[in-house]
């Protein structure tokens, strides 16, 4: 059957239709967590760091960005939702820092062959960037530029080191621009430093001159209340703690002994407080690509890509296959819930042994202990 010829369109509607058409990536607005990159006065007191210690951490549902959608032009990007991250670098990574990622462990295998992680394997190829986290190298740094990075959430930032010109990958903070300046004081206080305090150490001042965004810092020289990732947990070690995309813990006490600080107890984002060493290392600053979270794939392929295979409920496999299978219909076979290994997955089953606490988590996480967690206003 012949349709009917659609008449033409004239210049006036054209250009009326063409402005109100979208782009293939627009910008769309989500009321959502838009975090706080700014540390603390170095002249806080310890009322208030306590004050704010007992204050949980705000909703993420507050405030509003933007992610970046596209026009359905194809069943994949229907859904696709990014970030929106224009500045980072659009080349190839520093390659003296880097080394391919080849060998079982990109399917999830140990050093033997044996399968340790589930549901991994295939992806794109990908290079393994080489990131300082001891931040030893006192003196100045430029950051060069900030990259993408496969291998985790947070960006990197390229740094060069102003005497020699070493080039270095760090965990970039958020808000952290090329140009920027940063500088690492593990190794101690520069005697610049000191002298322009008039050769001795007042806390106050010392925060001023140094607790920027970006710049690394002993524990025991960060003031009260400041927002901190990349944490240490020992002394000259890196970073162990707050090291994805968002992530921070918050500085809300110092153990002192005299004049000496002897340990400082920070709070994580999953409301568990612990102490790490006054000498341990800490980033100021909130970690970068806060809005990693609210991404949306768009479909499963991408998933494939980022080397994460599909994942199977139990129920859905054979007897032989998991304790939840086989059966006629959707039935588990009158079971508790337990993992593919017989291990039970709900009903508050414990595997912390009370004879032996970790001796440095002051107040552990909230537990579900298998029960649905209700929203506190």
């Amino acid at each position: 059957m012949l349709q009917p010829r659609i008449p033409s369109i004239c210049r006036q509607c054209r250009a009326l239709l063409s402005s109100t058409t979208r782009t293939y990536a627009t910008a769309t607005a989500q009321a959502t967590y838009k975090p706080s990159t700014s540390t603390s006065t170095p002249t806080a007191t310890s009322a208030d760091a306590l004050s704010t210690a007992s204050a949980r951490p705000s909703d993420r549902r507050a405030g509003a960005f933007q992610l970046k959608t596209y026009k359905p032009r194809t069943p994949g990007v229907r859904h696709l939702k990014r970030p929106i991250n224009d500045h980072l670098w659009k080349g190839s990574p520093h390659r003296a820092l880097t080394f391919a990622k080849v060998g079982h462990a990109k399917g999830g295998r140990n050093n033997t062959g044996r399968v340790t992680v589930r549901h991994r394997g295939g992806g794109h190829r990908r290079r393994v960037r080489t990131v300082d986290f001891m931040r030893m190298e006192a003196g100045k740094h430029t950051v060069e530029r900030i990259e993408y990075d496969p291998n985790r959430s947070a960006h990197l930032a390229l740094l060069e080191r102003a005497k020699g010109g070493t080039k270095s990958y760090i965990i970039a903070a958020e808000g952290l621009r090329a140009g920027d300046v940063v500088e690492s004081f593990r190794a101690g206080i520069p005697m610049n430093l000191l002298e322009s305090m008039g050769g001795v150490v007042d806390p106050g001042m010392l925060a001023a001159k140094t607790a920027f965004r970006g710049n690394c810092l002993p524990m025991h020289m960060i003031p009260l209340g400041t927002q901190v990732f990349n944490v240490g947990s020992t002394k000259g070690k890196g970073a162990v703690f707050c090291r994805s995309a968002g992530t921070y813990a918050t500085v809300i006490a110092k153990e002192e002994v005299g004049s000496k600080v002897m340990d400082v107890t920070v709070r994580l984002q999953s409301g568990e407080v612990r102490k790490v060493a006054a000498d341990a290392c800490a980033t100021i600053g909130v970690a970068s690509n806060p809005h990693h979270q609210f991404r949306q794939l768009g479909k499963a392929g991408r998933s494939r890509w980022l080397n994460i295979r599909p994942t199977v409920r139990g129920l859905a496999m054979n007897a032989a296959d998991h304790p939840h299978g086989g059966g006629r219909g959707k039935s588990k076979g009158n079971v508790n819930p337990v993992s593919i290994w017989g291990t039970p997955a709900k009903g508050g089953f414990k595997t912390r042994k009370k004879r032996n606490p970790n001796q440095y988590v002051v107040k552990e996480r909230e537990r579900n202990q298998g029960k649905r967690r209700t929203r506190k206003n």
